[in-house]
């Protein structure tokens, strides 16, 4: 098994569930056991520092809460770029961690954060054979994509990104039928 960890999975126009039509996950952990990732395309309307009152003044805080998927949504994960990715909890990729529930947010060197209600799993072999399907593009993931402003429009940036026929699909409008 090849991790993807640190990668995004970009939701094919072939899946249907309504939890990730148009969706960008960012994997932050996968192996034999499963995978975990979270939606980075899904904004909500209640400002982080609302939500979590205790991320008030970090950057990041006024942005809003980002459902993360549908496992467990009333449970809060905040994903930093750190100075010093060994104050991180768990390490993604590059800078990128989730932030140590345990550590006063002030204590920690964070360069910027997003709060995240939920997540995505996948249970042992389930996301490989998703990615059969083929429900899911994979692609490399940049730093930036965790924290993007405009989350409907990552989903048409990162296929344009890749290139090629996704470049194509990336232009693909909601409903192709009305083409």
């Amino acid at each position: 098994m090849i991790s993807l960890q640190g990668k995004l999975l970009v939701s094919s126009p072939s899946l249907v569930d309504p939890n990730f039509r148009k969706t960008v996950v960012l994997v932050a952990h996968h192996d034999d056991d499963g995978a975990m990732g979270l939606v980075l395309s899904r904004p909500s309307d209640i400002a982080a520092a609302d939500a979590v009152p205790l991320l008030e003044g970090l950057p990041g805080s006024a942005d809003p809460v980002f459902v993360g998927g549908p496992v467990q949504p009333e449970a809060f994960m905040v994903l930093a770029e750190f100075d010093d990715v060994d104050e991180a909890a768990a390490p993604i990729m590059n800078d990128l961690g989730f932030m140590p529930a345990d550590t006063e947010p002030d204590d920690l060197s964070i360069k910027r954060m997003r709060l995240f209600a939920g997540y995505s799993g996948w249970g042992a072999g389930q996301l490989e054979a998703e990615l059969a399907e083929p429900s899911w593009i994979v692609v490399d993931a940049e730093p930036d994509d965790a924290f993007a402003d405009d989350g409907d429009g990552l989903w048409g940036l990162v296929l344009a990104r890749k290139g090629g026929e996704y470049a194509l699909l990336a232009r693909m409008p909601p409903d192709p039928s009305l083409n």
